[in-house]
């Protein structure tokens, strides 16, 4: 986490050129571009957010169809019967997140670079850096009292589905909880209709649940028979999981693996790694890098906790971006002899697909 540098930046702060202080004097010109910022262009809402602006602010309610529709035959001369669209409703919360900076006028005098331009620019990369931890958070059902993600700010586990959905306690949203069947947004697919989803067991712990604990011991441990209970899990709900997000803890104990050393806890043998002896994996020892398990991309990042991963079907999105207004960048008036700016934006994020993921945790 990057601590805020509170305060106004002057030139009492440059430092003497030896030693680390708030900010150096440079000798050369440096300069960062501006650019036009998009939060769309970065690559946790573009892979798992489907972005949307809107012209009011507060709660947005989206809505969604459900499956409601059939076929029938027709006999000559009679007319079918009527149907209707059948909707469930999603409610997305949209918040007004902001930074002020602000630097003395003797500072950008002494100085040989643009001091406001740059502080503009790691404006920017805070905000680039607050985002992709938002949607991490929010996508993984992390706890968390600045963002309110997570069940009342603590990290989903094994709730029930009709606590997770209480737009009070979770206003991120969440995939299936604990028997799904007992709310509305799970419904029949294929020959498994909805009782039978929400009775679907293969971790042997939560019910119907997309949020499940690792079969494996130890800690950032990925059990193979894991992943293959989470493909069937989703795949009986049409999804086709392709990629499998983990932290950076997981990513290093699969190339152990593939290493052949264990990934577990010491003394356990490949054999015993979800049952499987990984034989697939054996390619990344020459590698370094792991291409995929059973066809799921392995994908790694930095803000997804060490604690859980998720295995999703990319082919839709996760999660819905609303946003109501970009990022604007504004003059600001502290007082007198200090030029400031505030970079600002509104929007919201929440889960709406609860079929396309799955966490799993330790």
């Amino acid at each position: 986490m990057v601590t805020a540098q509170q305060g106004l930046l002057t030139s009492a702060n440059a430092g003497d050129g030896t030693t680390s202080t708030i900010a150096n004097r440079v000798i050369v010109d440096f300069k960062d571009a501006l650019i036009d910022y998009k939060s769309t262009d970065l690559d946790v809402i573009g892979q798992f957010c489907e972005p949307m602006t809107t012209d009011t602010g507060g709660d947005i309610d989206l809505t969604i169809a459900k499956p409601s529709m059939a076929l029938e035959e027709i006999d000559e001369g009679s007319t079918p019967a009527y149907q209707h669209t059948l909707l469930r409703n999603e409610r997305i919360s949209v918040k007004e997140w902001g930074i002020a900076i602000a630097v003395t006028r003797r500072m950008i005098e002494d100085s040989r670079f643009n001091e406001v331009e740059l502080a503009l620019n790691e404006a920017r990369r805070a905000l680039d850096r607050h985002l992709t931890q938002h949607a991490m958070y929010a996508l993984m059902g992390v706890g968390n009292v600045t963002y309110g993600t997570g069940l009342s700010d603590v990290t989903i586990t094994d709730s029930t589905e009709l606590l997770l959905t209480d737009f009070g306690n979770n206003p991120h949203g969440c995939f299936y909880g604990t028997r799904p069947d007992l709310d509305d947004r799970l419904t029949d697919y294929g020959e498994y209709t909805a009782a039978t989803l929400g009775s679907l067991n293969p971790f042997s712990d939560n019910l119907g649940s997309h949020y499940q604990a690792s079969t494996a011991s130890g800690t950032s441990a990925i059990a193979l028979a894991d992943v293959t209970a989470a493909i069937e899990m989703m795949g009986a709900k049409g999804m086709n999981p392709n990629l499998i997000l983990v932290s950076p803890s997981h990513y290093k104990n699969l190339l152990d693996l593939a290493d052949f050393t264990t990934a577990l806890t010491t003394g356990t043998t490949i054999g015993e790694f979800g049952g499987s002896d990984a034989q697939h994996l054996q390619s990344a020892a020459q590698s370094g890098v792991i291409g995929s398990l059973f066809g799921l991309t392995v994908v790694q990042n930095a803000w997804c906790p060490s604690t859980r991963y998720g295995i999703f079907d990319t082919s839709v999105k996760q999660m819905a971006y609303v946003e109501r207004r970009g990022v604007t960048a504004e003059e600001a008036n502290p007082g007198f002899g200090i030029l400031g700016s505030y970079l600002s934006l509104r929007y919201g994020m929440k889960i709406i697909r609860p079929e396309s993921g799955l966490i799993v945790f330790d």
